[in-house]
Formats: C-alpha cells, sequence, structure tokens
C-alpha cells in the first residue's frame, strides 16, 4: 500500500508543476533525450543544460532523465552500444562491453562506469554515443507528444478546481 501512495504523491506533485503545458512537455522531452545519453553522472546536468538553451522547463528536464533508472541500465546501455556499433560499422567488444555490464549490475558508482567506458577506447565510446543519440532523438519527440496532453489536462484539472472554489467560497460569502 505505501508504493501507491507514494506514486500517488509524487503524480500529483507532477499534476502541479506551474508552466505552460509546451514548456512542461518540452522539458520532459529534452530530458528523456539526455536520459538514453550513456553518460550517467551528467544526464541531469546535461538536460538542464538544454532546458536553459531550449526555454524549458528545468523541473520536468530533471524528471525526464529518470527515464534512465537501475532498472533499466543494462538494456538502455546494451541497444545503445549495439545501435551505434551497427550504424559506425564496429567489430563488437564482448569482453569490454561485459565487464561494463557487469559494473552497473554491481551497482558501481558512475564515475566508475564512465572511466570504464573511456578506458575502453574512441570507437567503443563512439558507439555508445551514437547509439544513445540516436535512440534520444527517437524518444526524445515522442515523449512529448505523450506529455503534452498530460500537462494541457493538468492544467485544464488546476483551473476547473480553482474556479470551483472561488464558486463554493463566494456562495458562503453571500
Amino acid at each position: 500500500m505505501e508504493l501507491r501512495r507514494l506514486a500517488r504523491y509524487y503524480y500529483l506533485k507532477i499534476l502541479r508543476l506551474k508552466g505552460e503545458p509546451h514548456e512542461l512537455a518540452l522539458g520532459m522531452a529534452l530530458g528523456v533525450f539526455s536520459g538514453m545519453m550513456p553518460i550517467l553522472p551528467f544526464q541531469t546536468a546535461f538536460a538542464v543544460a538544454l532546458a536553459f538553451l531550449f526555454r524549458a522547463s528545468k523541473i520536468t528536464a530533471a524528471l525526464g532523465t529518470w527515464v534512465s533508472n537501475p532498472f533499466n541500465w543494462y538494456f538502455l546501455y546494451y541497444y545503445s552500444y549495439k545501435l551505434g556499433a551497427h550504424l559506425l560499422g564496429l567489430k563488437e567488444q564482448k569482453a569490454v562491453f561485459a565487464s561494463i555490464m557487469q559494473a552497473i549490475r554491481a551497482g558501481e558508482e558512475g564515475m566508475v562506469i564512465a572511466g570504464k567506458m573511456l578506458g575502453a577506447g574512441s570507437g567503443f565510446v563512439g558507439s555508445f554515443l551514437l547509439g544513445g543519440f540516436v535512440m534520444g532523438i527517437v524518444a526524445g519527440p515522442v515523449s512529448y507528444y505523450i506529455f503534452l496532453p498530460m500537462f494541457r489536462s493538468a492544467r485544464t484539472w488546476r483551473k476547473r478546481r480553482k474556479e470551483r472554489k472561488e464558486a463554493a467560497a463566494q456562495r458562503i460569502s453571500e
């Protein structure tokens, strides 16, 4: 029951975010884009910087990076590497990739994982970055069009709720 209550709490917090629906959805899209990039310790900073650049919500940009979390890092990085290696025409480096995935499964610090990636060489890093970029280019706009109607309906809900409260207060004062 505690998980359900926590989920509702965060759902309501998201509904109450201030800003235009476009700004909020754009922030979320930039966050999702950044979350797809294999730059683990820097995803949130990158998302917020993009939000400043594109005048989007910094809060939803930071929230959007949660698309990349400990539950799906393995799959996200696996497909990011596979896609990038395929696009660059590189031969797989299974041993190096396996050691990075082992570090992720073991819960190593982000900087340790980043160090292993950088130590693997420029082709390996390029595969990760290109694959993450392509996945982000696909997932970012999709998330924008998913979240835009959500933020619009949240704004309508807040407006109706405010009008009902004002009408009730006015009836009481009469």
